[in-house]
């Protein structure tokens, strides 16, 4: 018996319950074991033996109890900072899950590539914002590897870009609309402001494009491979398509738009003309691309439909 008492003292303190602290912190705040019992809905003997079992569970008084109030003990007082943050920390945590859990609201990091950014973001963000005010949009605007990487290592949550991804990662696409690509010209090229004009126009003109990482430069290649016009591989390049229109309004060429970005960019300049391809014309899908599994699927497969509407004001065609 004795060596058995022996062991009981030299034990160390055990971890406390979230009761305990939950009973202790409302007994400091209160000061008063009727009152802390009254605040919390619980009975009074309840509360004072959940503090009684705090105290043996960490071999120390926290509390002195008198018949008039509760004082706190020196060591108690500095326990009860560590049980606020506890319980704080506690709470916090539960409101991330049960944000986590209702569709649209917590944090929600979206990639776009700069061929889209522009011409789609402010739909996107007016959507964001009357439909679903309680969702954190952060927005990365990087070309389509490093989006790629960043949904596959978890950085980013979703995807707007070109499909499909071609990437290394399986993806999960949703396809949101098909769109034409518009072929710019100086005003006094001989080919400007027609339509219905055959790809293999393509064949004889210095195509301008954009630099290498970018998705729209591939797809813009392989038009141009495709009616055998391999010089537009050692043809001028740009960083963006801002650049590429103001160097064909120059006279260094003409480059490919996609629709979404014709209004933007030719309007900037009155040296520019489209012409348009003949049914059926190049082009270009648009979607998201999410991690297959995840458990926000079917918020995304939501939020896809609601961009599709969103975005049927533009000269896209929408894939239902």
């Amino acid at each position: 018996m004795a060596n058995g008492t022996a062991a009981g003292s030299q034990r160390g303190p055990r971890t406390p319950t979230v009761a305990q602290l939950r009973a202790f912190v409302a007994v400091a705040e209160h000061r008063h074991f009727r009152d802390a019992a009254a605040a919390t809905g619980t009975s009074q003997p309840a509360l004072s033996g959940a503090v009684a079992a705090l105290e043996d569970a960490l071999g120390t008084q926290l509390v002195e109890r008198t018949t008039r109030k509760v004082i706190i003990t020196p060591l108690g007082e500095r326990v009860l900072d560590h049980a606020r943050r506890v319980l704080s920390s506690l709470h916090a945590l539960t409101e991330e899950v049960e944000a986590a859990r209702r569709p649209f609201t917590g944090p929600l990091h979206l990639g776009v590539i700069p061929t889209v950014a522009p011409y789609l973001l402010p739909a996107v963000l007016r959507l964001v914002r009357h439909s679903y005010p309680d969702l954190e949009l952060h927005v990365h605007e990087e070309r389509t590897p490093s989006l790629l990487d960043g949904l596959a290592g978890g950085r980013l949550d979703v995807l707007l870009l070109a499909l499909p991804t071609g990437g290394g990662s399986p993806t999960r696409d949703l396809p949101l609309f098909d769109e034409d690509f518009v072929l710019v010209t100086p005003p006094d090229h001989r080919l400007a402001g027609r339509i219905d004009v055959p790809r293999d126009v393509l064949l004889d003109l210095d195509v301008l494009l954009l630099e290498e990482g970018h998705c729209l430069r591939d797809q813009a290649l392989d038009i141009c491979r495709e009616v055998g016009n391999d010089q537009a591989v050692g043809s001028t390049r740009a960083a963006g398509l801002s650049t590429l229109v103001q160097l064909v309004a120059g006279g260094l060429g003409v480059t490919l738009l996609p629709a979404t970005a014709l209004d933007v960019e030719a309007g900037r300049s009155d040296r520019l003309a489209a012409v348009r391809f003949a049914t059926p014309a190049p082009g270009r899908r648009i979607g998201l691309a999410t991690r297959p599994g995840s458990a926000r699927s079917a918020e995304y497969d939501r939020f896809a439909g609601s961009l599709r509407e969103a975005l049927r004001h533009l000269p896209v065609r929408i894939v239902e």
